[in-house]
């Protein structure tokens, strides 16, 4: 038996925070954040959007690297 990975995909939500929008919730500041943790923004997932969600857009995304049909991939 043979695998190998033919393409890969991601998705990233449309809804940005941003460091310096987190600041204003709660006590901390954008330089706090990437100097502790490189981090500058992060997504969030809609109201309605779920992991499965997510995850459809990055199959698909994969499927469409891979130049492989949803219906050829076996397990």
């Amino acid at each position: 038996m043979r695998s190998r990975i033919a393409g890969t995909g991601s998705y990233l939500p449309t809804q940005v925070v941003t460091n310096h929008e987190l600041g204003g919730r709660i006590d901390t500041s954008d330089a706090w954040i990437r100097t502790r943790t490189g981090i500058r923004e992060r997504r969030i997932a809609a109201p309605a959007e779920s992991t499965s969600d997510l995850a459809l857009h990055a199959a698909r995304g994969a499927l469409d690297a891979a130049g492989v049909a949803a219906e050829d991939v076996d397990l």
